[in-house]
Order: C-alpha cells, then sequence, then structure tokens
C-alpha cells in the first residue's frame, strides 16, 4: 500500500476548489443545525444539489463509466467530510443502486436508477427484525405468492432514513420450511405502498431510525430482485460491504475501513481537547503540565491512531471499540462543561467528545454488534472455528 503524499494537478486542484466551493455554499450552519435537530443525517435541499451538479451519479460510476478519477474521488470524500454533509441515506442508496443494477428487470432499473441519480429516489435497508438481532437470515418477514404479487407481512427494525426514502431494499422469507439461508427472497418495495407504516425512534446519539411495518403490502413480482429463495445471494455484496470486508486500495486513495466518517468525529475532538489543554488559564496553568493529563491524552491519541490505521473489518472493531474506550477519559480530562452538547454556551470543546461519547455505542452495533464482528474475525481470520452460542451442558448429580 503506497502511504505517499499525493501531489495534485492543476486541474485536480481546481476540482477541489469547485468542490469546496459547492459544499460551503450548500452545507450551510442552518443545514447542520437542523440535521442536529432531525437526527436524519439527511438534507433534501442539499441531496438534490449533489444530484443536479452530477456528484451523486460520479461517485456512483467507476472512472470508465464516466464516474470519478481514483484521485478526485478521494479528493471527494475527504471535502464532504470536512463540510460534514449529510450522508446516511446516500450511504444506503448507493449500496442498494449496486443490487438494482445487478439483479433488478430492465424496466425497473430505468425506473430507480436515473433518479438516484438526479437525487430525488432514495433507498433504505429493510434488514433487522425487533427480535431477530444481527442474525438477518433468521428474518420471519413474509412474502407468499398471490399471482404477479406477493402480500408482505411483518417488521423492520432499525430502517434508518425510511421516512426520507422511496424503496427499502426488504428481506423476506419465501419458505419457512427451507434452512434459514435457503429461505430468503429480495424485494424493492416502494415505501408509499398500502399497508406500509413508518414510525420515528430517537437513538441516544440524537439520530433518528425507524421501525417499519408491513401489512399485508402488495408487491408486483418485477420488484423482486433474483430468484425466489435465492436472496441471501442478492444480499451478500451490500452486507459485505456494511461489515467492512473489503479489500484496501493499493494506490491508498480508499479509506482503509468502513466507519471513517465516524471516526472523523473522535479525532476532531482529540485535535480539539489537545489544543485546549496545551493553552495557558489566567493563571499560566495548563491543564497539559498534569502528567496524568498528558498521560491520557497521549493514550488516547495512540489509540486513535490505531484504530485509523487498521484494515478492513479489523478497522471496523477497532474505531468501534476506541470510540467508546476514549471518550470517557476526553470528557474526564475536560471536566464537568465537557458534558454540555454541540452549540450550547459554555461546553469545553463545543460538545466534541460529548458528541462521541454517546454516538459510540452505535457505531458498534451498526451492520452488526461488535461481538458479531469479533467472531468473524475469530472463525475466517484466525481459523478458531465457528462460535457455539448453546447453554452448557449440566453435568448429572
Amino acid at each position: 500500500m503506497d502511504f505517499s503524499r499525493v501531489e495534485l494537478s492543476d486541474e485536480d486542484a481546481q476540482f477541489r476548489d469547485e468542490v469546496r466551493a459547492f459544499l460551503r455554499e450548500h452545507v450551510t450552519e442552518e443545514v447542520k443545525r437542523r440535521d442536529r435537530e432531525t437526527g436524519d443525517n439527511f438534507d433534501e435541499g442539499v441531496h438534490l444539489a449533489l444530484g443536479e451538479a452530477g456528484y451523486l451519479e460520479r461517485e456512483w460510476k467507476s472512472e470508465a463509466d464516466g464516474g470519478f478519477s481514483r484521485v478526485r474521488r478521494r479528493i471527494w470524500e475527504l471535502e464532504k467530510r470536512r463540510y460534514h454533509v449529510p450522508w446516511v441515506t446516500w450511504g444506503t442508496t448507493s449500496m442498494v443502486a449496486r443490487s438494482v443494477d445487478k439483479f433488478a428487470t430492465p424496466e425497473v432499473r430505468d425506473e430507480v436508477l436515473p433518479r438516484v441519480f438526479s437525487g430525488h429516489v432514495r433507498l433504505c435497508l429493510g434488514y433487522t427484525e425487533p427480535e431477530g438481532g444481527s442474525d438477518i437470515a433468521t428474518c420471519k418477514t413474509r412474502a407468499v405468492r398471490d399471482g404477479d404479487q406477493w402480500i408482505i407481512n411483518g417488521s423492520k427494525m432499525f430502517t434508518t432514513g425510511a421516512h426520507n426514502c422511496q424503496y427499502v431494499f426488504l428481506i423476506t422469507n419465501t419458505d419457512p420450511a427451507a434452512p434459514k439461508h435457503q429461505s430468503l427472497t429480495m424485494f424493492l418495495v416502494p415505501l408509499d405502498s398500502t399497508g406500509i407504516e413508518i414510525q420515528g425512534i430517537r437513538t441516544v446519539d440524537g439520530d433518528r431510525t425507524n421501525i417499519v411495518y408491513y401489512s399485508d403490502v402488495r408487491v408486483d413480482d418485477r420488484y423482486r430482485l433474483g430468484e425466489v429463495n435465492g436472496g441471501w445471494t442478492v444480499l451478500r455484496e451490500p452486507l459485505n460491504a456494511e461489515h467492512g470486508a473489503v479489500a484496501a486500495a493499493e494506490d491508498g486513495l480508499a479509506d482503509v475501513s468502513i466507519m471513517m466518517h465516524q471516526a472523523g468525529f473522535m479525532a476532531d475532538a482529540l485535535d480539539r481537547i489537545a489544543g485546549k489543554v496545551c493553552r495557558p488559564d489566567p493563571g499560566g496553568r495548563r491543564l497539559i503540565d498534569d502528567q496524568s493529563v498528558a498521560y491520557r491524552l497521549g493514550r488516547s491519541a495512540a489509540r486513535v491512531e490505531a484504530a485509523l490505521s487498521a484494515p478492513s473489518i479489523f478497522g471496523r472493531v477497532a474505531i468501534a471499540q476506541t470510540m467508546r474506550d476514549v471518550s470517557p477519559d476526553l470528557m474526564d480530562i475536560l471536566g464537568a462543561a465537557s458534558t454540555l452538547p454541540i452549540g450550547t454556551d459554555g461546553a469545553a470543546d463545543d460538545g466534541g467528545a460529548e458528541y462521541v461519547y454517546r454516538f459510540a455505542p452505535l457505531v458498534g452495533i451498526y451492520g452488526g454488534t461488535l461481538e458479531v464482528f469479533r467472531n468473524m474475525i475469530a472463525q475466517y481470520a484466525l481459523g478458531l472455528g465457528k462460535p457455539n452460542y448453546s447453554p452448557p451442558v449440566k453435568k448429572a448429580g
């Protein structure tokens, strides 16, 4: 992997400046304030502007098909992060769109993809069920065939963005008698269908997700993606992307793991606190002169750097665990004022560490819990065998 500095050509530097000007114009303080209040991680005005300017299509497509070059893609990703573009709904949309492109009929592709690129259509993930946990293959949401339609009943939890989306990438059970990985069928369900009810849920970090109920929802067979009972094949690629089980890019022009956007909040909080503890108070005292502060800040910095450098699924775990471990130390260094949230008068670091503290538990749940990922590492990377979740055998007598 190449970690050398990239020297930008004049054309790429001009592209960077154009991106910065665009994001400065559209991702305003009002947009960021509204996003914190709603917890949506989505702003329709910004999203439509991104589509109209062609950025969504160029991000999604390969360079050979008219998308960004490798350098411009990296510029784009980093600048979006720096300007805190509300991003979650585009993340799910771009993942699902790849399955639509690969598995949908030409009719559905033509219906969906051009409007995805314009920003008018967004797509969300209908995976987890209220009692299903991280094992989505235990799906109980039923789809029963009725001629050229399917009737769907069930519910899904953590369908983030559903209230701002037009379709849901829905996993269903079409053969309860079959083994769990051979009973699944995927659909792209229009969210304006009769029988769908979306209820919002606010998480501890202030984000909004949803529980979605499906009551006798009729879906045309043309919205089925892939073969009946072949849903695991359709699901595998976007699931791997969500898990972070992807190979690192040899040219160094990509994140080494997923969750780098979230890790950026942690790195920013650390930088702000490092600057704050090095400034003298009116009496000339600096917090960094306290050896315990220096030790804990140094330890946190080392943990953050290690997490940012861990690749693939290892980085997925390292980032989430580091956020959990580091944020309490950062808040403790700053004192009671660190408990005040972003935008509050008197917040020690404008709420940076406090936000990371609330955000950390969810980062360890997105796309599966840390325990699931650690078992995957143990089984597939370390060769330790499949985990056994059965209760211990009680000895007689």
